[in-house]
């Protein structure tokens, strides 16, 4: 049995996707779910799954080990982040090396970085005029968006499209392609 920890810090869609991607699935588990908002819709979709959650605080993610203790007593064997929006500290990275995968809504390297984000990636590609954008799902290091790419899928921006429009076909990419690289991820790690 593989089990993943979800951090999320909103409504939880690409959380509540991936959980019911492997409802049925024997031999993986969302085993846990993490937020550092603890008002953040996500954890009514933890409680509606019957999955324990956790809200974090600043200072016992970044200025001490409990998080990774907390992990590693559930069992985790994989991180998934799904609008997590916290940069994550180097022991955690150091303690799941290439076991971390974050989704971004664009297609990194453009527009990526510190306070890129929903609907921020968006106008920026709206402002830019781009034609296409997408979305990347890339293992996580100490940089915001920076780590080796395991995945991209692109959509075109019809003239017309405002950032709303631009967001949901974002939106629709994200809920049909990472619980399936999340899955093909697990099996990789299994076989090695």
């Amino acid at each position: 049995m593989q089990k993943i920890a979800i951090f999320a810090s909103g409504t939880g869609t690409n959380a509540s996707k991936i959980i019911e991607h492997f409802a049925s699935n024997e031999e993986v588990e969302i085993a846990l779910i993490l937020s550092n908002r603890p008002k953040a819709y996500v954890l009514k979709v933890a409680e509606n799954n019957n999955i324990p959650a956790k809200v974090i605080n600043r200072s016992e993610f970044y200025d001490s080990n409990d998080i990774v203790e907390e992990l590693e007593n559930s069992e985790i064997d994989f991180i998934v982040l799904a609008g997590f929006l916290w940069l994550i500290p180097s022991s955690l990275i150091n303690s799941y090396p290439n076991k971390i995968i974050n989704i971004h809504p664009a297609l990194l390297p453009k527009y990526g970085g510190k306070g890129m984000y929903g609907r921020f990636v968006h106008e920026a590609v709206f402002n830019a005029k781009e034609t296409e954008s997408g979305i990347t799902i890339h293992f996580v290091n100490e940089e915001y968006d920076e780590g080796k790419i395991v995945f991209q899928a692109h959509c075109l921006i019809d003239p017309s499209d405002g950032p709303k429009e631009i967001g949901k076909k974002i939106q629709e990419l994200e809920h049909k392609y990472y619980p399936i690289i999340v899955e093909k991820l697990l099996r990789r790690i299994s076989i090695n």
